[in-house]
Parts: C-alpha cells; sequence; structure tokens
C-alpha cells in the first residue's frame, strides 16, 4: 500500500478547488482486467510491417481498434515507425501524434515502434538513421508531456525480429502490469529460445497467467520487493522456488505458504551457495525457467569514510553472488534449458549515481555490466538474460526516509509519485516469459521516468 498522502489528497474535490497539482491515480493490473480499458488507435507511416498483428492482438483483446482519431478517448496510440527512413516521415508521425495525445485517456498508453538506426542507415542511407534514432528522443520527450497517469515508451524492432517477437512486449506496455515504466527504449531482437512452452500453449488462460508451467527462483524473497515479486510470479502461474539467509526464515515461510512454492533458507554469499541451490532445484524440479537475482543490501557511507567491510559485504551480496550462482547454472547445463530467462534487479542508482552509496552503486552499475556482457553468451543456450533498474519505490526502507528526502524522490518523474513494489514485479514477470526471448541483454528502468540518469 502507497503511504502518499499528498497524493491522495491532491484527488480530492477540495484541492481541485484550491488549485493543488493533481498527482494521477495509476491504473495498475488486476487478474482478469481487460488488455486496455477502451479503444485503441494502431495505425503505421509507410509499409511497416506491425500494424496489423498489433491490431489482430488487441482484437483478439476484445478492445476496438481505430485507424483515425475521433471525439471519442483513447485507451492507447500505437504508431509502427519501422518504415519511416526520411524526416518527412517524421513530420507524418507527427501529424498523427498531435492530435492523438489530445485524445489520450487517463492512463493511457502511447506506444511507438521503430527500427534500429545503424540496420536503417546500412538500407536507407544517413537520413534513414537519423529518423530512427530520433524516436528516441521523441518518446522520452513525448512521455515528459502527457498527463494524467498516461506512459510512453519505444520498441525498437531489428530487422530479423519477426511479427510475433513483439506480442509479449507490446502486451506489456499497453497493459496495467506497466504503469511505472514510461519513457523507456527497449530493443527487440529475434527471439531467443523456445516461444513459447509447451504445457502452456493450449492454454486459453495464457495473457491472464503467462507464466504457467515455468519454475522460477527468486532471491531476497522474504520482504519487500522480492515478496513482491514471488507474489506476482505465483499470480501468473509460476511454481517458485523462494530463497532468503536463515535469519528470515519465519517471513520467507510466510511467502513460500501463500504462492505455493518452496522456501530456502540460504546465505547465497557462502562458498557452497551456488551447490545447495542446484541440488535444492535438481530435487525438487530438475530445471529453472525463471532465476531472478533480487537479492540486495546497503551498507551507506561516504567514499571518504567507507571501510572495507562495508564495501566487501554490498559488493558480495549484490554482485558476487549472482556472478557466482549464474556461472554455476550454466556450467551445470541441465537446470537452465532452452526458453530460460534470467532478470537481474539492478538500480536506477546504479546509472544515475547516489551520493552515500558509492559500494551500493557500484554494484548495481556491475550488474548492468554483466547483463550486457552474458547476453550473447547466454543466449547460445536459448537463454536470456536482462535488468530491471528500478528507481523510488515505495517500501519500509522509504517509509523512513526524512519527509524532505521522501518527497523529493517522489516527484522528480513524469508520473510524480513512487512506484510500488508490484511496478518491479510485473516488470520482471513480462521478461520472464518464453514468449519475452526478443528481449536480451536489456536494462528497464522501473521509474517513472526519472528526471535522474540517462
Amino acid at each position: 500500500m502507497s503511504t502518499d498522502r499528498f497524493r491522495d489528497l491532491s484527488n480530492t474535490a477540495l484541492a481541485g478547488r484550491l488549485g493543488v497539482p493533481r498527482v494521477p491515480l495509476l491504473r495498475r493490473y488486476e487478474p482478469g482486467q481487460a488488455l486496455l480499458p477502451g479503444p485503441a488507435l494502431v495505425t503505421s507511416v509507410g509499409a511497416g510491417r506491425f500494424a496489423k498483428p498489433i491490431t489482430a492482438l488487441v482484437e483478439e483483446s476484445g478492445q476496438q481498434v481505430v485507424d483515425a482519431v475521433g471525439e471519442q478517448k483513447l485507451a492507447a496510440v500505437v504508431v509502427d515507425l519501422t518504415a519511416a527512413t526520411t524526416l518527412d516521415d517524421l513530420a507524418a508521425a507527427r501529424a498523427i501524434l498531435t492530435p492523438a495525445v489530445r485524445k489520450l485517456a487517463p492512463s493511457g498508453r502511447l506506444l511507438l515502434l521503430g527500427a534500429e538506426p545503424a540496420e536503417a542507415s546500412a538500407r536507407s542511407g544517413v537520413e534513414a538513421a537519423a529518423t530512427a534514432q530520433a524516436l528516441d528522443g521523441l518518446v522520452r520527450t513525448i512521455a515528459k508531456e502527457l498527463r494524467a497517469g498516461a506512459t510512453a515508451n519505444l520498441l525498437v524492432v531489428a530487422a530479423d525480429a519477426p511479427p510475433a517477437a513483439v506480442d509479449s512486449s507490446v502486451r506489456f506496455f499497453l497493459s496495467a502490469r506497466s504503469a511505472y515504466v514510461d519513457g523507456q527504449v527497449v530493443r527487440i531482437g529475434a527471439p531467443v529460445g523456445t516461444p513459447r512452452d509447451p504445457a502452456a500453449m493450449d492454454s486459453p488462460t495464457l495473457p491472464e497467467k503467462p507464466l504457467v508451467g515455468r519454475v522460477a527462483v527468486v532471491t531476497g524473497a522474504a520482504r519487500g520487493i522480492g515478496a513482491a515479486i514471488a507474489d506476482t510470479l505465483a499470480r501468473d502461474g509460476a511454481a517458485l522456488v523462494v530463497v532468503d539467509v536463515p535469519a528470515a526464515g519465519e517471513n520467507l515461510a510466510a511467502v513460500a505458504n501463500r504462492t505455493g512454492g518452496t522456501a530456502l533458507q540460504l546465505d547465497i554469499t557462502a562458498v557452497d551457495a551456488p551447490e545447495r541451490l542446484i541440488a535444492h532445484l535438481k530435487q525438487r524440479h530438475g530445471r529453472v525457467d525463471l532465476l531472478v537475482h533480487n537479492a540486495g543490501i546497503t551498507r551507506d557511507k561516504l567514499l571518504a569514510n567507507m571501510d572495507p567491510d562495508r564495501w566487501n559485504a554490498v559488493l558480495n551480496v549484490n554482485l558476487r553472488a549472482q556472478l557466482r550462482i549464474t556461472e554455476a547454472l550454466l556450467a551445470d547445463g541441465t537446470l537452465l534449458q532452452d526458453g530460460s530467462r534470467i532478470v537481474c534487479v539492478s538500480s536506477q542508482s546504479g546509472i544515475a549515481g547516489n551520493r552515500g552509496q558509492a559500494n551500493y552503486v557500484a554494484s548495481k552499475a556491475g550488474i548492468i555490466g554483466m547483463v550486457r556482457a552474458l547476453a550473447p553468451v547466454v543466449a547460445e543456450q536459448g537463454v536470456t538474460i536482462n535488468a530491471v533498474a528500478p528507481g523510488f519505490i515505495e517500501t519500509e526502507m522509504t517509509a523512513r526516509m526524512p519527509l524532505g528526502t521522501r518527497e523529493a524522490g517522489r516527484r522528480v518523474n513524469s508520473l510524480r509519485q513512487g512506484g510500488l513494489p508490484v511496478d518491479v514485479a510485473e516488470t520482471i514477470g513480462w521478461l520472464g516469459q518464453a514468449d519475452s526471448g526478443g528481449v536480451n541483454g536489456q536494462v528497464v528502468r522501473v521509474c517513472g521516468q526519472s528526471m535522474l540518469g540517462a
């Protein structure tokens, strides 16, 4: 539950009469919820490959699709710009977007699809590369201009990615699951691994339970964001192994009980931690389809006063343990299989830096480096690895911050509020799907388009 009293007060009638700036109430996912609460505009500039399949996806989900802006409010706007190669094409995009954003409903979704600039240049020259790159700045600016909880994001699609490769990403970014993901650019390539679990292919509830038949491991699962990840993955059909230190055993057991998973009390920094995790997985499941590296700690101090114990403790938990466990699972060769996914929890701090957290920031930036380096390596086994980078998330820790610091953290993003643990969990659930194999080596910020960092 959010403790953002200003947000709640700003939505009262009295606050409206006094002219208090309104902090939007975000539409978040609930089981059984429609993909969109209203009609979607789906169109393209040029001969894009994706407008027709996206139209079919939205219509199959029960929503109306229109091809022009009318009088009605729009729940979503999708523009395929993968074939845009000239500045005239950009002008055509402007002609579509200007009236469309005026009609975007509260918590609406704007999604652009573009080409890889390098590929566009190779095919059509420098102007095509400039046009493709322009979409990056365009979508980030639109995200900052939208109001009432609406978001804007960009999918950059490689030339060898088939239309089906974008389906899971389109569903995520159009749905309420992406409530706190804003101003992001995600690259999609040819799918890595089996596109969909055979056990789930005939399930009529697949869009609602996209992780059915998959085994997921979540470290640091006893509370906070880790517990929310476990709850969300279980809701979406995953069988869980939840991991945390023995001192958190009682809370860990509670998470395992409510999610129907198994609890493994394990200090992930222990010398034998990878071997113990592997043994548990082989005994219980024989594989792992989704490995979520969530465990993390802080030991804050200015670098001038940073002692070795604080430095080593944070690097060992946040980064070294992830490296060792991932390396051991890859070396084992049996548990991570074709279609498995690895998702690592980094941080906005690892991108932007944060005073007094040199050890924490180094560890979270290191996770990003690990993900980028391992992406082509794990792809050879049909596995993907990605990272999520949370911004200001409402947790027990942020609730203990001084009021001024907490309010500053909440307001310095395009949505003008903190995120919830479930927002991080929803993003991990999307990246953990078998159908999300086109996304590999990416870092997705869950930060409401924070004004801090790149």
